[in-house]
């Protein structure tokens, strides 16, 4: 079996309407629905909830939108990647299978996760700093989960699937997403937490809840099948593992350290562009410490150099062996295709509780109303993604994306009104959706059999990161410039991106790959250590 996709060529056959409704009765379709849920728990409660909980405890702007950071694990959790294809969970790989096991562990440190951060009152502000070590951790953990779910996906179905599966889990994420969301803030209230009375007793109850709900996910996992995996792997010795990870572990200390001791060199400064400037430079001198650590550590012998290179560089290079230099011009789409939407997405609730509108009326507008906008787009985009030539699809979502963020400018010349607000949710919305879905599919066919895990990590790794790192300084921009000019900045830097998905639909034909499977008679090689089905 080859181990590339096939190619999403301007000639590709697309499916008839009743082919493409028909998709999505599958039972593969199913079981990504259910994952998808399990992996929309986690986000908003590091993201929007937490906002909200913390602006209700008294936490400044600034500091809430910068909370924000402890997401950053989404995007870099292609240096992880790796050791979830190269490493067996001890006993769990045998009992459950590669994949499956490294969805539980990741479920039980989500639920770890969430069960410190709920044990903390942030009011005190000496808390923050075990508050924000929770949410690293679950942004560590709800990131490993996505690891796992993107290569089971990819390795569930085929790849005209895909853009199904895509869709799917969209809408079961965002399902997750009003349960984080809208239920998160239909509980706190509930409880008795508003903006004028705080309760941290009702935050408290409502993360236990979260947590608990996250146990259903872990019953998912068990009940689920393990993919049969095509990808070829290197059967390696217990040490080899062991040396992997001890790497991996010198490296991340290395970069906490620096991180943690550089900024405190860095100087303070009131100026917004400054700021992030100083701060990029801050993340990246860390993050090259970081490599650096590992690297050294290669070259003296914590592990072999091959075995490094082959989970480490062999995904990259393999990247760009079948791209050449065209492969810089997909990583500048792929890092800046959503940046429209995240970096106006990470402030959008202290927006909404900014304009006049309670906990309830955004919990009714955006977390439940706006996240089924979410789903129907998604589902749209799925159907326009087997009809249309993926770049098309990848063009109408990049428009929409930026275009509707200017309704939000008009939201602001109406403070209060629900009429201006749901227009601005239904529209953003489902422009979100459909991009969502769209992109994920078009990741999707850039990821080689050969690499799941890895080439995906890294694909959605990028196209988080410099959204989220920029949408750090979201607060400080709306208290510098105000909200209209954030949002007329968001609509701005949607705009190059068309540019980019012209070039890439000229120029690169998507899933381009004379590459084949290395010869699976290998005697060091084997083409799964999943535990086989029942009757296959």
């Amino acid at each position: 079996m080859s181990a590339t996709p096939p190619t999403l060529s301007k000639d590709t056959p697309k499916k008839s309407w009743g082919e493409a409704f028909a998709a999505y009765a599958d039972r593969r379709s199913i079981i990504m629905l259910l994952l998808g849920f399990f992996a929309g728990i986690p986000i908003l409660l590091i993201f929007s909830s937490l906002s909200l909980w913390l602006r209700e405890a008294g936490i400044e702007r600034s500091v809430v939108t910068l909370f924000s950071w402890a997401a950053l694990g989404y995007s870099f959790k292609f240096i992880w990647a790796p050791l979830i294809d190269a490493v067996p969970v001890p006993i769990l790989t045998r009992l459950l299978g590669r994949r499956r096991a490294w969805l539980l562990v990741a479920q039980l440190l989500i639920m770890a996760a969430i069960v410190i951060m709920a044990s903390i009152d942030p009011i005190n502000a000496d808390a923050l700093t075990y508050m924000a070590a929770g949410a690293v951790l679950l942004g560590f953990s709800s990131a490993t989960q996505d690891i796992v779910i993107d290569a089971y996906r990819i390795e569930l179905a085929p790849v005209e699937l895909q853009t199904v599966l895509s869709a799917v889990y969209s809408a079961g994420y965002r399902i997750g997403m009003i349960v984080a969301g809208a239920g998160a803030l239909y509980l706190a209230a509930g409880f008795g937490s508003t903006e004028a009375s705080y309760s941290y007793a009702a935050w408290r109850n409502t993360y236990y809840i979260m947590a608990a709900i996250m146990g259903a996910g872990v019953v998912t996992t068990l009940c689920i099948r393990e993919p049969i995996s095509t990808q070829v792997r290197i059967e390696r010795k217990p040490s080899d593992y062991g040396r992997l990870v001890a790497v991996f572990v010198l490296a991340v200390t290395a970069f906490v350290f620096t991180f943690i001791n550089f900024g405190k060199l860095l100087p303070e400064t009131d100026g917004v562009l400054l700021a992030f400037g100083l701060e990029t430079v801050h993340l990246f001198v860390s993050l090259a410490v970081g490599i650096a650590v590992g690297y050294a550590s290669v070259m003296i012998g914590v592990v072999q150099r091959e075995v490094a290179v082959a989970t480490w560089v062999a995904p990259i290079a393999d990247f760009f062996r079948r791209y050449g230099k065209k492969a810089l011009l997909l990583l500048a789409l792929i890092g800046l295709y959503r940046v429209s939407d995240i970096v106006a997405g990470v402030i959008s609730n202290v927006f909404y509780q900014d304009m006049g509108f309670s906990k309830v009326d955004i919990a009714n507008a955006v977390k439940l109303f706006g996240v089924i906008m979410v789903i129907a787009g998604g589902f749209l985009g799925g159907l326009l993604a087997q009809r249309l030539r993926i770049m098309q699809a990848m063009m109408v979502g990049a428009i929409l994306a930026c275009v509707t963020n200017l309704l939000f400018v008009l939201l602001t010349y109406h403070p209060g009104s629900l009429s201006y607000m749901y227009l601005a949710v239904v529209f953003d919305n489902l422009a979100a959706g459909l991009a969502s879905a769209v992109f994920i599919a078009f990741l999707s066919a850039l990821t080689s059999i050969r690499f799941t895990a890895v080439q995906y990590a890294i694909f959605s790794s990028l196209m988080t990161l410099f959204p989220k790192v920029f949408g750090g300084y979201s607060g400080s921009i709306v208290d510098n410039m105000g909200y209209p000019f954030f949002f007329i900045f968001t609509f701005a830097i949607g705009i190059p991106v068309l540019l980019l998905i012209y070039l890439v639909d000229k120029h690169i034909v998507i899933g381009e790959n004379d590459d084949v499977a290395e010869i699976a008679s290998n005697p060091n090689m084997s083409r799964t250590d999943e535990p086989p089905r029942a009757g296959e």
